[in-house]
């Protein structure tokens, strides 16, 4: 993960430079791309960030391993629930939340409403009913 924490540290640099370039060219006037540059330059440090601090507590991964093989990979890597149906509903709603911003603020509010509900059914899927833990 060190090799993976490193790119994107680069990759973070490279975009807070572009941001700051493109801000001087269009001389700061263009209020689209310059903070989704900067945005995007702290996403990749933040998963950079993540990246580090998780390979400081786990220590070295099967990745990093130059003695590894593919096989070190095996396992489990969490838990799945690939028959539910939450997260479609999640994404239905949020869809609805977007439309609600070009259509009208009923919608949205309706769209914020299923967001909360399929979320927490989400959340909380696997506490009650058949699959409870």
């Amino acid at each position: 993960m060190k090799v993976s924490a490193n790119i994107f540290w680069i990759i973070g640099a490279f975009l807070i430079a572009v941001a700051t370039l493109y801000a001087f060219w269009t001389e700061w006037t263009e209020w689209a791309g310059i903070p989704a540059f900067y945005a995007l330059g702290a996403m990749s440090w933040m998963i950079a960030w993540y990246l580090r601090s998780t390979d400081r507590k786990y220590g070295l991964g099967p990745a990093d391993d130059e003695d590894g093989e593919i096989a070190d990979f095996a396992g489990t890597y969490g838990t799945f629930a690939p028959w539910s149906w939450w997260p479609l509903g999640l994404g239905i709603a949020c869809a609805i939340v977007v439309t609600g911003l070009a259509v009208g603020w009923w919608v949205f509010f309706i769209g914020a409403g299923l967001s909360i509900f399929f979320l927490y059914g989400w959340v909380y899927e696997f506490s009650k009913g058949k699959y409870a833990h």
